[in-house]
């Protein structure tokens, strides 16, 4: 067995239909900010002794959560009411927001430009709604807006290439911009698997992670977009995050509400973890190997320590 479960934390009950979304850890003060859409907030847990500590509210239809380590600035996607936040990490009253397209979702950012991208789920009955913005984090507003092919998905950056890389649901792709010059596509890598969503980055061994909803994970070389290889994993998946330091893929699957462990040096299933019905999101804690299932019907987190 790998992944040893710990125990779980409660969080505050849904206050409406719904759940949680995603979720990301501020390494500095070890602090896990997950969103918990079904009440318009943040909760927030302490990972060093595993408990809940507040929430943030007023985010309405919070989707999205993302940290820059460099800038200690946290993220939001806030879907029902078409902005993104930002605060800092020391100062979570100081929320502002900032308009974007519609029904933002995905989150990434580029510290060098001070850039962030929101890539909008948008509305099939309007035209053109499925879109990237580019955000100006210093002068606090959206400065450029990309149709994309359709509904996106998971984004994340690539610091070595100062790129974007967002998943299309349909038709199958991942997008890129170019941070440098990020008012347009540069380059759209076709994926081989029906509905790519969950999207992670190996920096270090340029390879790219793309978890799919016909229950395919697809390996690419992230410069070239050439596939390397795929593997099968339990239904289709949320969120993912690569353990660097085990070589070790953590793939958030709802139904039947799993958490596929691939080993990624062999791209086979090492293990598969029961979670909950619904459990689609998942946090990673790389100082810990720590990982954080968020469970919709008991509104609470399990946590698993992975023990290679």
């Amino acid at each position: 067995m790998s992944l040893k479960h710990l125990g779980f934390i409660d969080l505050p009950a849904h206050l409406k239909a719904g759940g949680f979304d995603h979720a990301v850890i501020h390494p500095k003060s070890a602090r896990l900010y997950v969103a918990h859409t079904a009440n318009d907030s943040l909760d927030v847990i302490d990972c060093k002794n595993d408990h809940y500590l507040h929430s943030i509210p007023n985010l309405a239809g919070v989707a999205g959560a993302l940290v820059s380590d460099e800038h200690e600035l946290i993220f939001t996607s806030n879907r029902g009411e078409n902005s993104v936040g930002i605060f800092r990490s020391s100062d979570e009253q100081g929320l502002i927001k900032i308009p974007c397209g519609i029904r933002p979702n995905g989150l990434a950012y580029d510290p060098k430009r001070s850039l962030l991208l929101a890539a909008n789920v948008g509305d099939p009955a309007i035209p053109n709604s499925f879109t990237l913005s580019i955000i100006d984090v210093k002068k606090r507003a959206m400065i450029a807006s990309i149709v994309v092919a359709g509904r996106t998905r998971w984004t994340a950056f690539d610091p070595v290439t100062d790129c974007f890389y967002v998943n299309i649901a349909d038709p199958p792709q991942i997008v890129v911009l170019e941070a440098g010059g990020p008012m347009h596509i540069s380059r759209i890598i076709p994926v081989p698997a029906a509905g790519p969503h969950g999207l992670d980055v190996d920096v270090e061994k340029r390879r790219l992670f793309c978890a799919c909803d016909d229950g395919k994970l697809i390996l690419l070389d992230a410069d070239s977009g050439v596939v390397i290889s795929s593997a099968e994993i339990s239904g289709a998946p949320d969120v993912i995050f690569f353990n660097k330091k085990l070589d070790h893929l953590y793939v958030a699957i709802g139904d039947p509400g799993v958490i596929d462990v691939i080993s990624t040096r062999e791209m086979k299933l090492l293990e598969r973890v029961p979670t909950e019905k619904g459990a689609h999101t998942i946090a990673f804690d790389p100082d810990r190997n720590k990982i954080y299932a968020f469970l919709p019907q008991t509104h609470r987190a399990g946590i698993y320590c992975d023990e290679g």
